[in-house]
C-alpha cells in the first residue's frame, strides 16, 4: 500500500544515495504560459534521473535472500542505472536488460555501476519479458520498473520534497511511461492536499496510460514511435493503475515536434540538457488553460547520448526557422551565384551550404538550381531573406533542409 508512513519511511531513505534537487523558478516558461512555473530538476541526480529514489527504497525492503540471488530488471536505462547503483550500495549482483535500442550513454553508465548488461528486443516490453524469463532461470530477484508499490513508494518522494519547498503549490506535472513515478508522485500529492491538481504526461505515440484510463483498464498498445525512449512503453503496470486512475487529475499527450522545442527551451534558458522523456511535462505547459498558478514541472532525466542531443538540436533549429533551405532558379551564366549571395549578405543571413543542379532543365542558360541552406534569427528573418531573393527576382521555394 502506498501510505504516508511508507512515504516519509523511503523519504528519509533515499536522501543515503540521493542529492537535493532544488526547485528552479523558470521566469522564461512563466513569462510563456501566464504562470509560476517552478522546475524539479531530477536530471542533476548522479545517476542522471529520479529512478535510483525506487530502486533503493525497494532494495531495502528485500530480505537478504533475495539480494543475495542476485537483482534482475528490465528498463530503457533510467531505472537501470538506478538498479546497479542500489545494487552496489548493497553489494548484490545486477543484471539489466536492456532494449537494442538504449543510448549508448544509458547502457555505459550501467556497466560502470557494476552491472551486467544484456541488451535484447526493441522496446521496453520486449526486454522486460527476457528478464522475467531470466529471473525465472536463474533464481533472481526481480524489480520492475515501475509495477511494484514499493518502488512507486520511493519515486513518490519527488512530492515530499515539492511540498516542503513550494507548500501552496498548485499543480504538478510528471511524466508517464509505466506509471510508477506518476502513482507515486499523485498519491501521496493527494494525501498532503486534495485540492492539488496532479497531471500526467504522456509521448502521443506512446500514450498507453490515457488509453487505459479512458478504457477503464489496462490495456497495451500494437506499438509505440516516439523520440522519448524513456517513456516508450506499451502496457502500464496494472499493480500501480489504480493509484493512477484515482489520484490523477488528467492526461495531457504532447507530439515529438513539441518536445524538441522544448530541448531548446532548456538549453538556451536554464542551461540544463533533459532527455526526451523528461521534457514532456516542459511540453505540456502550453496545453494548461489556467493561469496565475503555481506549477511545478518535473524533469525526470537527463541521460542523453550526444548524437541524439545533435540530432534534436538541429531539428530543432528547423522548426524555429533558424536553419531552413531555400531553392532558387538562375540563369547558368558568370555572376549569378556571386549576385544571390550578396542578396543574402545585405540581410545577414550565413550561408551554411549550397547545392548547384544543372541538370533540373533542359535548357541550362534559361535556369539551373541552386539550393541554399541559411542560418537566420527566426521566423521574421527567414522572411525578409525570402523577400529580397523575391524582389531579385529568384522565384524562391522552401524546400526540405537536410544537414
Amino acid at each position: 500500500m502506498l501510505t504516508l508512513e511508507k512515504f516519509e519511511e523511503a523519504s528519509e531513505l533515499v536522501k543515503k544515495v540521493t542529492l537535493e534537487t532544488k526547485l528552479v523558478y523558470s521566469s522564461y516558461l512563466s513569462r510563456l504560459t501566464g504562470n509560476k512555473v517552478y522546475l524539479k530538476p531530477e536530471n542533476m541526480q548522479m545517476t542522471g534521473a529520479y529512478k535510483l529514489r525506487g530502486a533503493y527504497y525497494k532494495m531495502s525492503t528485500l530480505s537478504e535472500d533475495e539480494r543475495s540471488r542476485g537483482i534482475i530488471t528490465a528498463s530503457a536505462g533510467n531505472h537501470a542505472q538506478g538498479v546497479a547503483y542500489a545494487a552496489k550500495e548493497y553489494g548484490c549482483k545486477a543484471v539489466i536488460v536492456m532494449p537494442t535500442t538504449t543510448p549508448l550513454i544509458k547502457v555505459n553508465r550501467t556497466k560502470n555501476y557494476g552491472a551486467q548488461v544484456i541488451l535484447f528486443g526493441d522496446v521496453y516490453d520486449e526486454a522486460c519479458t527476457e528478464a522475467l524469463r531470466l529471473a525465472k532461470e536463474n533464481g533472481y530477484t526481480f524489480i520492475h520498473p515501475f509495477d511494484d508499490p514499493a518502488v512507486a513508494t520511493g519515486q513518490g518522494t519527488i512530492a515530499m520534497e515539492i511540498f516542503k519547498e513550494l507548500p501552496l503549490v498548485d499543480y504538478i506535472l510528471v511524466p508517464i511511461g509505466g506509471g510508477g513515478l506518476a502513482a507515486g508522485v499523485s498519491t501521496l500529492a493527494k494525501l498532503m492536499n486534495p485540492k492539488i491538481k496532479v497531471i500526467g504526461v504522456e509521448p502521443a505515440g506512446a500514450a498507453c496510460m490515457k488509453a487505459s484510463i479512458e478504457a477503464g483498464k489496462v490495456v497495451t498498445l500494437d506499438g509505440v514511435n516516439t523520440i522519448a525512449d524513456g517513456t516508450a512503453v506499451k502496457t502500464p503496470g496494472a499493480k500501480i493503475f489504480p493509484y493512477v486512475q484515482k489520484n490523477l487529475d488528467d492526461i495531457i499527450t504532447v507530439p515529438d515536434e513539441d518536445i524538441i522545442v522544448s530541448f531548446l527551451d532548456m538549453v538556451e534558458n536554464h542551461k540544463m540538457v533533459v532527455e526526451n522523456s523528461g521534457l514532456l511535462t516542459v511540453a505540456a505547459l502550453k496545453q494548461l488553460k489556467d493561469k496565475g498558478k503555481k506549477i511545478v514541472s518535473i524533469l525526470s532525466g537527463g541521460n542523453m547520448d550526444v548524437i541524439t542531443m545533435s540530432s534534436v538540436v538541429q531539428q530543432g533549429l528547423i522548426m524555429r526557422d533558424r536553419i531552413f533551405t531555400v531553392s532558387v532558379l538562375l540563369p547558368d551564366k558568370p555572376g549569378e551565384l556571386s549576385r544571390v549571395a550578396a542578396l543574402i549578405a545585405e540581410q545577414n543571413g550565413n550561408v551554411i551550404k549550397l547545392e548547384h543542379n544543372q541538370f533540373v532543365s533542359t535548357n541550362r542558360n534559361a535556369a539551373v538550381e541552386l539550393r541554399i541552406t541559411l542560418e537566420a534569427f527566426g521566423t521574421e528573418h527567414k522572411k525578409q531573406i525570402i523577400d529580397a531573393l523575391t524582389d531579385g527576382k529568384y522565384l524562391p521555394k522552401i524546400v526540405r533542409t537536410s544537414i
